[in-house]
This record gives structure tokens, sequence and C-alpha cells, in this order.
């Protein structure tokens, strides 16, 4: 097993990426304000490329999933999106003070404030958050994980449209939702002046962007519900949603 981490963003393993995404990076990412409130629900959800974990948590702490598990190819990215976890949990109230499952996570204090939950309590809170959310260092279009065996209701591929939608389609229990992030064929253009090993890659894509629909329909997905779009500038994109047929 191959461990990645590098400054290089070889297989689009962006550092500080919600830094680039929005100026100021709060407690709610606008991506998953486009989905459905009842898609999250009590969900089991894989987020793929989860990055430093920000998609990660919110799910799991205000976005009524059961279980979430992030996965990343750079061990770096997972050690903080670990650490991401803790800081959020260090500064979460108790959970009879929370307005609504769907409400953004509060952005950390300025001065720490003690833990509510002393962490030998952990195993009583297996469905809250942070014991619903957990990350795994994998490429995992090439690797299964321990995770994969139960099957996700929900997968989330934010930023990531590589070549992996058979593993998806594998992943995903019957009539599970796939969440697809696609970026413009531009994005792959503009990328692979980064790194010797992004030019190779953009030279082998075998799949455009625009051909995507046709080929998750073509292994078993319904045609994409359109959610909305969201950001600005270059990070202008939408976000699409496939349900896997049963």
């Amino acid at each position: 097993m191959t461990s990645v981490s590098s400054a290089v963003p070889t297989h689009g393993n962006y550092h500080n990426y919600h830094g680039y995404l929005y100026k100021h990076p709060g407690g709610s990412d606008s991506r998953l304000a486009l989905l459905p409130r009842e898609l999250l629900a009590n969900a089991r959800v894989l987020d793929v490329g989860c990055n430093e974990g920000w998609v990660s948590c919110e799910m799991a702490q205000s976005r009524a999933a059961r279980r979430v598990i992030g996965v990343d190819i750079d061990s770096a990215l997972v050690r903080m999106a670990w650490r991401r976890r803790r800081t959020l949990w260090s500064h979460q109230a108790p959970l009879s003070e929370l307005s609504s499952p769907y409400a953004p996570a509060p952005a950390p204090p300025a001065q720490p404030t003690a833990d509510h939950f002393p962490a030998s309590c952990q195993h009583m809170f297996e469905n809250e958050f942070p014991h619903n959310v957990s990350f795994r260092r994998a490429d995992w279009v090439n690797e299964r994980i321990p995770e994969d065996d139960a099957g996700y209701d929900v997968i989330i591929a934010f930023s990531v449209s590589k070549r992996f939608f058979e593993r998806v389609h594998e992943a995903l229990v019957p009539g599970g939702a796939f969440v697809l992030e696609p970026q413009p064929r531009e994005s792959y253009i503009k990328a692979r002046k980064l790194h010797p090993t992004l030019q190779e890659n953009a030279q082998t894509l075998q799949i455009q962007p625009e051909n995507f629909e046709a080929v998750l329909c073509s292994i078993g997905f319904r045609p994409a519900q359109r959610l909305g779009e969201h950001g600005e500038g270059r990070f202008h994109r939408p976000v699409d949603l496939y349900i896997k047929q049963t």
C-alpha cells in the first residue's frame, strides 16, 4: 500500500483546499446545502477524497448522518481530518443545546473551552458526533477498506472526478445515492501544469467530464439530477445526484 503525502497534489490531494475554496471557511459547506435534507438523514456515508475532513465532520455533526467514513490517499490530510474532528468536538455544546440536526456547526471560539464529553464516555454515543465519523488513508479506487463490507447509502465525491465509477457502484447498496461534483475539462488542463505526474494523468484521461452521465447510466445508475450550483470563479461548479438502480 503506497502512502502519499506531498505539497504537490499529484492525486488532487490539495492541502488547505477549503482555504482555496472559501476565503473565510466557516462551519457550513455550500455544496452540502444543495442536498435534500433527507438524503443524509440516518445514512451510512462514504466521503471519497475527504481532504481535511470539513465535509465529513459537517455531515456527521449537523446533517444527521448515522455514520460517516472519510477516505483520502494523503496521509497528512487524514491526520488533519482527525485533528479537525477533535477540535470541533472540544467546542461542541451538549446535544440538548443543539437547536436542529441540520443547523450549521458553530465556528470554534477564539479561546479554547473545556470539553463537554469525557473521553471515557465515548462509546455511549456511537451514533453521535464525533463518534459517528472516522477517517482512513487509502487509495480507495484500488483498495478495499473494512467499512466497504456493509455498503453505503450515500457516496460523496466532491472535487474528485477520477475513473472510479464502477467502484462507487459496487460499494453502494441498491437504491444508494452518489453525489458528484463534476469538474470542467479546463480544471484538468490547469492542474497538469503543477507537476509532471498530473500532466501524464491528463494525457491518459479516457472519460471526459461531459460524458460522465452516459458512463454512469451505462453501469447501472439512473440519469443525473442536477441539485444546483455553488462557488464563484474557478470554483463555480454543479453538484449532481445519481441513484443506483435496484
